[in-house]
């Protein structure tokens, strides 16, 4: 009896009012693309009237597009250096997560038109190299690996200025660096493992950089202090870190950072 009355109440209040819809704006490092698309679609069919909309670009650019009033929801950098100003300069809410990790790779034309077979190769004269700016986290990672190998036997101290000397361009972000090296603008360029996706390695050859001179990237992700959706962008948060989101990570080439 008590189901039938409420079936009828809820038959002569009429249909409930659909939620609002409602957009999160998500603020992510460049190489992270592939992963939060996937994630972000994910995020929409489990929440009815959300649109996920994503602003993919070089960590530095996108903390000075939020430190200018951009109006955003979440933050997920490639390094910890942009993370940390924008939480010291009060843009954050609560403590960043880091999600996943990355490491460097050197990727070179398919016709590898330079010849560049070994890293050492890179610092041989004549060779052009596109790297992302030093503002740029993979830019910043690039230049940390060179001076590591100037370290190393066999490359020699001078190394690092002899690559220096090489870099015909620097890149906003890495998409820009993977795009000049597939038209063979450049004859090498540094990017992430997590870059070389299937459709960038018929394009590409690669170049491994060995682990005691390579980085470890960090990514921290972060809801921001006046986000529009905090709800929604907590979710995602919750979503990246998640099991499911750790997978997707980790089929886009990055290494989870939760276990």
């Amino acid at each position: 009896m008590r189901h039938a009355v409420a079936f009828l109440l809820a038959l002569a209040a009429g249909p409930r009012p659909a939620r609002a819809p409602r957009t999160l704006t998500v603020f992510a490092a460049a190489s992270l693309e592939e992963a939060f698309t996937a994630l972000g679609d994910s995020l929409e069919r489990a929440r009815p009237g959300l649109q996920v909309l994503f602003n993919f670009a070089g960590s530095q650019a996108l903390a000075l597009q939020i430190a200018l009033g951009a109006p955003a929801d979440v933050f997920a950098s490639a390094d910890d250096r942009w993370m940390s100003t924008m939480k010291d300069s009060g843009f954050v809410s609560g403590a960043p997560a880091v999600f996943a990790h990355n490491q460097l790779i050197v990727i070179v034309p398919a016709a590898n038109p330079g010849g560049v077979m070994r890293l050492a190769d890179l610092a041989r004269p004549g060779v052009k190299l596109v790297l992302a700016a030093d503002a740029v986290p993979v830019g910043r990672y690039a230049r940390m690996v060179f001076a590591k190998l100037g370290r190393s036997r066999g490359f020699g101290a001078d190394f690092p200025a002899r690559v220096a000397a090489n870099v015909v361009s620097n890149e906003e972000n890495v998409k820009a660096v993977v795009v000049k090296v597939r038209l063979a603008e450049a004859d090498a360029g540094v990017v992430y493992g997590s870059d070389v996706t299937r459709a960038v390695a018929a394009d590409v050859r690669t170049i491994a950089i060995p682990p005691a001179a390579n980085v470890i990237a960090d990514y921290p992700i972060a809801v921001l202090a006046h986000a529009p959706d905090p709800d929604d962008a907590r979710a995602f948060v919750a979503l990246v870190r998640s099991r499911t989101g750790q997978r997707v990570l980790a089929a886009s080439g990055f290494t989870p950072a939760v276990h």
